[in-house]
């Protein structure tokens, strides 16, 4: 783009000095017109409008799933090292894992401490549904983890005796023992998605 400007710059410039004088503008209009820079330009800047786009798109289209899958699986009891439904229940993070898995096809580490490390760290207010949430339940960082569903609500496996559910984050437990939230991107390992 600037090699483009420049070369606009210095062709409008010598056909200012090989022609008779007109202003600055007409020549540099002229010669855009008659390369159909103007032309070029509106196309490229619709071509990245198109791919921004699709990417959002394609974004929120994972967003949804991921919540959809997750809310699946509301009241699937809690089961410590648990990571599926067939395996009688899911603790915090097996849940994530599951669903990143089924719904996106990423691989997460098992572990929420290793699910924190392993992805993007975000500020509360960028968090989109489908990012994570962490929590310090057991005096130590990053001890519990949940997927945000929006609207300060996230979706989560609790604790022993109790099923997969979403609560408020707003809630003075949640929001006084909040860790961070994190993102998950590309760089995961791929995996085919699974059915549920």
């Amino acid at each position: 783009m600037t090699r483009w400007l420049s070369l606009v710059v210095v062709l409008a410039a010598a056909s200012a000095h090989a022609s008779p004088p007109t202003s600055a503008e007409e020549d540099v209009g002229r010669f855009m017109a008659e390369k159909r820079l103007v032309d070029r330009l509106e196309e490229a800047r619709h071509i990245m409008g198109e791919r921004v786009t699709e990417r959002a798109n394609h974004m929120a289209h994972r967003a949804s799933e991921l919540v959809v899958t997750a809310m699946g699986f509301l009241g699937v009891p809690y089961r410590r090292g648990g990571s599926s439904v067939d395996g009688g229940g899911f603790d915090c993070s097996g849940f994530v894992k599951a669903i990143y898995e089924q719904a996106a096809g990423f691989v997460l580490p098992r572990r929420a401490n290793e699910q924190a490390a392993a992805t993007q760290k975000i500020d509360k207010r960028e968090l989109q549904p489908g990012d994570l949430v962490f929590f310090n339940t057991l005096r130590r960082t990053f001890s519990h983890v949940g997927i945000y569903v929006g609207d300060n609500k996230f979706i989560h496996s609790p604790k022993p005796g109790a099923q997969v559910r979403v609560e408020d984050m707003t809630v003075s437990y949640w929001a006084s023992r909040f860790d961070g939230a994190r993102r998950v991107v590309h760089r995961q390992e791929p995996v085919a998605p699974t059915t549920p």
